[in-house]
């Protein structure tokens, strides 16, 4: 009996290790030079991104199909998920070539075709025309973009057939995240499946991405245009799946005719503007399925503040980033400016000292913590409560205690008190339901259903009773930074969320709770 069930448990583990290394979880490794680039061009990227003003979360660039360069800036890690923003829309649009290979749908079927139920009592001819393709291009017709739809209703579909639809649908390009919304919708009601579970074994598995989540709306329906979070590599693997043209490990996952049909010019989102000022900007060399062309004959998938899944058929590479940055094409012309040229047509001999030069550089990649001042040793008030006057965050109460050199800040919002730990001169990571700072906070049910968001804090005294805490949400491109300007029994904190301008902070008072 015991030599059954030590047998059966063998062929398990053996299956459980074909599985593992049949989806090839990890991606090749191999060196710059010996996949025809130059370590130093990547150094000079490194080097320029850090005289910028381009926070950088990660960076993967694979080359011949093998990572050649990866680094992580500390407390950004490998193993988390990062926020992708719009970058969630090339996800979505692929859910959609999926569902176009198994012929349940086409691109030219009608939008409305697909929620009887959910039309308004009026169907104008522009919003009876809407067809996929119009949703996919960003052509729907619409002007403004409907954003109000997530802050004000429950049901987003019937929110945006109601929206009015005053261009002819497919003759003018905006930017419309709703518009990739109506896509996931579509997914899901012909699927029967989010689009998060629908592409889970056609996509998912077999390129070994695991542990994603994606956002979703008060329905239950992934929100597609924005809210996927994935790994840096993760990203990396579906740039490359796209140029391997849909071909994985030898399979064709999705059918090359899709990809040369996604990311392909579609429709000009700068029509008469002078081709001088065209050439100076990646946002004019026209939109795809879900895809923007590129400068350099490249295409992507990109998201606010610095998400990118860039794709250089013609140099064989795909070069992954999480950021923030408060100029996306600035971070864009960096990567024109050192890393294309750092591809060469061939193998290139390896100079030992930029190689060890950039490992070691990789390795080292780190944000900065928030600084001492004048070695200021101060200690935090110990087990301090404060009441908050009534302010745009709804916290009613913040409590502050210090121990050793660790700072415990307790924000209470509605009735639940989140503690949020930080270290001094270091990054004490953890995790929080507290909500962080995000682009689309409005939207309702926003974050519904995801995992506690990973955290690192770290402080500093700035002076004699000021105290900064930056507290960093690790799986996002954002932070929350927080001055505190402690007198006698009073308190004012500034609060700052990093993508915000300075005067958009907001600051808080309160009074010791005796």
């Amino acid at each position: 009996m015991k030599f059954r069930k030590s047998f059966a448990a063998g062929l398990v583990f053996l299956f459980l290790s074909f599985q593992l290394f049949s989806q090839n979880i990890s991606l090749p490794r191999s060196e710059p030079e010996v996949q025809g680039t130059s370590s130093k061009k990547i150094i000079e990227f490194l080097d320029a991104i850090a005289k910028s003003k381009n926070e950088m979360h990660s960076m993967m660039i694979i080359r011949h199909g093998k990572v050649i360069a990866e680094g992580w800036w500390d407390p950004y890690r490998p193993d988390l998920k990062h926020t992708l923003y719009s970058l969630s829309k090339s996800f979505t649009s692929t859910a959609v070539g999926f569902l176009v290979a198994e012929k349940k749908i086409t691109v030219n079927d009608k939008v409305i075709s697909f929620f009887p139920d959910k039309l308004p009592d009026t169907i104008s001819t522009n919003l009876s025309s809407l067809t996929i393709k119009d949703l996919i291009t960003m052509s729907a017709g619409q002007f403004p973009e409907p954003q109000g739809i997530a802050a004000f209703n429950d049901d987003w579909v019937k929110g945006f057939l109601s929206t009015p639809v005053p261009n002819k649908p497919g003759s003018v390009f905006l930017y419309n995240s709703f518009a990739t919304y109506m896509l996931s919708a579509i997914v899901q009601k012909v699927s029967g499946k989010k689009v998060i579970d629908y592409l889970t074994p056609r996509l998912f598995e077999p390129l070994g991405i695991q542990g994603m989540d994606w956002e979703t709306d008060p329905k239950g329906i992934n929100v597609g245009g924005w809210g996927l979070r994935l790994k840096t590599e993760d990203i990396a693997k579906m740039g490359l799946l796209f140029l391997q043209k849909g071909k994985w490990n030898g399979k064709q996952i999705l059918p090359a005719s899709w990809i040369e049909e996604a990311t392909t010019f579609k429709i000009d989102n700068a029509p008469g503007m002078s081709q001088e000022r065209k050439d100076s900007s990646d946002w004019r060399q026209g939109y795809c399925y879900q895809f923007w062309r590129c400068r350099n004959n490249a295409y992507r998938g990109d998201g606010a503040f610095g998400q990118y899944m860039i794709i250089l058929p013609e140099q064989d590479a795909v070069i992954a980033i999480t950021s923030e940055t408060p100029n996306m094409q600035e971070e864009l012309n960096l990567v024109w400016q050192y890393l294309l040229p750092a591809f060469k047509p061939e193998r290139t001999s390896l100079n030992m000292k930029d190689a060890l030069t950039l490992k070691k550089r990789l390795a080292e990649l780190r944000l900065a913590l928030p600084a001492e001042v004048n070695g200021l040793a101060e200690t935090a008030p110990e087990s301090k409560s404060y009441k908050m006057v009534s302010n745009p965050k709804n916290i009613e109460s913040i409590s502050v205690n210090g121990k050793d050199d660790v700072i415990t800040i307790g924000i209470k919002i509605k009735g639940i008190v989140y503690p949020l730990n930080f270290g001094d001169g270091k990054w004490i990571e953890g995790k929080t339901t507290m909500p962080g700072p995000s682009l689309v906070e409005l939207a309702r049910n926003h974050f519904a259903g995801l995992p506690p968001s990973q955290i690192a804090g770290a402080y500093s005294w700035k002076e004699k009773n000021v105290l900064e805490a930056q507290l960093r949400y690790v799986d996002s491109p954002h932070t929350l930074y927080m001055t505190f300007y402690f007198d006698r029994d009073k308190v004012s904190i500034d609060m700052q969320d990093s993508f915000r301008a300075p005067d958009k902070k907001i600051v808080l008072k309160g009074e010791e709770v005796k």
